[in-house]
């Protein structure tokens, strides 16, 4: 069933104030989710968000730029459900990375699309480096929380590899069971590394 004029006109008109800009970022996601980087034009987004493209000139101004800022945009939608998944709350550990691909795949599709797209164009490298810097940094809050010592750097990017192959896994051959059963694991890694930091800690404080 194809919309009316009368109803493309309500939602462009919808998507014109307020929330506008977050709508098209969240359609330029889609759009390069499902076809790639080549398929990001202003057309294809208009038409995903149900708009004319001259008002995604008009928010955007650029295709560099319209990047970048669908790529800020994925990464506060995921980084919270991400990192949540390490905490050691009731309610963080059932969020789950599991359930953030299950929730919105496209957001996880659409960052590996540009880190696979930088490998052959240099000029996105500044965002994928943008994108790591994000979730590294993450990252390390969550350790420096969970840990009394903290974590090295090696340590970090341990974690994050884990946390990102493990969404990958699943982005792209399903089993949130398998992806559920590798986090318990982690938990248990990082539990350990606590214990053993917090024992480290007890003679220095008698």
């Amino acid at each position: 069933m194809t919309d009316s004029p009368e109803s493309t006109s309500r939602r462009r008109e919808r998507i014109s104030y307020g929330g506008g800009r977050e709508a098209l970022l969240r359609a330029a996601v889609r759009v390069v989710a499902r076809g790639g980087l080549r398929k990001l034009t202003y057309r294809a987004v208009a038409e995903e968000a149900g708009v004319t493209h001259g008002l995604v000139v008009h928010h955007f101004g650029s295709r560099d730029a319209l990047i970048a800022e669908a790529l800020a945009h994925s990464v506060r939608e995921s980084i919270g459900s991400t990192f949540e998944a390490l905490g050691e709350e009731s309610e963080g550990m059932m969020i789950g990375l599991s359930a953030m691909v299950e929730a919105d795949p496209d957001i996880q599709a659409f960052q590996y699309e540009l880190l696979l797209e930088a490998r052959r164009r240099p000029e996105l490298r500044p965002h994928i480096q943008q994108l790591y810097a994000e979730y590294f940094g993450a990252t390390e809050r969550e350790l420096t929380r969970m840990l009394p010592k903290g974590a090295t750097p090696a340590l970090t990017q341990l974690v994050f590899s884990a946390l990102d192959g493990l969404v990958l896994r699943q982005l792209t051959l399903g089993g949130a069971e398998n992806t559920d059963a590798a986090l318990d694991e982690l938990r248990g890694l990082l539990r350990a590394v606590q214990k053993a930091q917090q024992e480290d800690e007890e003679p220095a404080s008698k």
